[in-house]
């Protein structure tokens, strides 16, 4: 890995290029899409440079690895957790994070919800859905998104914006858009229906297939190899 993490600003000017040509070829604009630089298990310096680059937003997966990054760092980005939340880590979760992306359940909400009371903060959450039908993978089915959905919108303390999905890993880019596009139409039924009023935001689409996420309608990428490099 080359010193001071240099390469992280040319790959984050890299990847703005490509979210912008997605963003052409769906007649969207680039600022509708939040590029969420994923850092786990980089230190505290790669983070520092892909701020430095530009990045806004930085998507962690654990806990404690964020919360040690934070406590060198602070409010220097926008933070996000990107990866499955366990009930007994939300206390801490809701002390920092600004966005979680992975509200899979009413027990973890109301876990959630009662945290931020405590703290008299309010964090925006997406509901996660599991969109492949993998037994691996987090997240509600889609046919029981609506429940979810409408608990997690009554909550205090929750600010629920919109879904989130991890496509199946797939050979070609083109084979995930089933996932992302099932999302979408999931979306735009619960706003139809009265589910809810809005739901702005669909977090979807990772290295691999960030584009055809975007082509679907993601506002939100996360975006961790192609920024910082191969994890170890």
């Amino acid at each position: 890995m080359e010193a001071n993490y240099e390469h992280v600003a040319r790959n984050v000017q890299r990847v703005k290029e490509r979210i912008e040509a997605a963003c052409a070829r769906a007649g969207r604009e680039p600022d509708e899409v939040t590029l969420v630089a994923v850092s786990k298990t980089f230190p505290p310096e790669a983070i520092e440079a892909a701020v430095r680059a530009g990045v806004r937003d930085i998507g962690e997966n654990r806990v404690q690895e964020a919360y040690e990054k934070y406590q060198r760092l602070g409010r220097i980005a926008t933070w996000h957790l990107v990866g499955h939340l366990q009930t007994n880590k939300a206390k801490r979760a809701v002390q920092f994070f600004d966005w979680v992306h992975s509200v899979d359940s009413v027990h973890l909400a109301k876990e959630l919800s009662k945290r931020c009371e405590a703290l008299q903060r309010e964090v925006n959450v997406l509901v996660e859905v599991n969109t492949s039908g993998e037994e691996s993978k987090y997240g509600v089915r889609p046919e029981e998104a609506a429940e979810l959905v409408q608990e997690v919108a009554k909550l205090p303390g929750l600010r629920l914006q919109g879904l989130m999905t991890i496509a199946a890993i797939v050979p070609e880019p083109e084979e995930a858009r089933p996932y992302f596009r099932l999302l979408r139409e999931l979306r735009d039924d619960l706003v139809r229906r009265g589910i809810v009023e809005s739901l702005p935001h669909l977090s979807m689409g990772m290295t691999d297939d960030f584009e055809v996420a975007i082509e679907e309608g993601a506002t939100m990428v996360r975006i961790g190899r192609a920024i910082f490099g191969p994890r170890s």
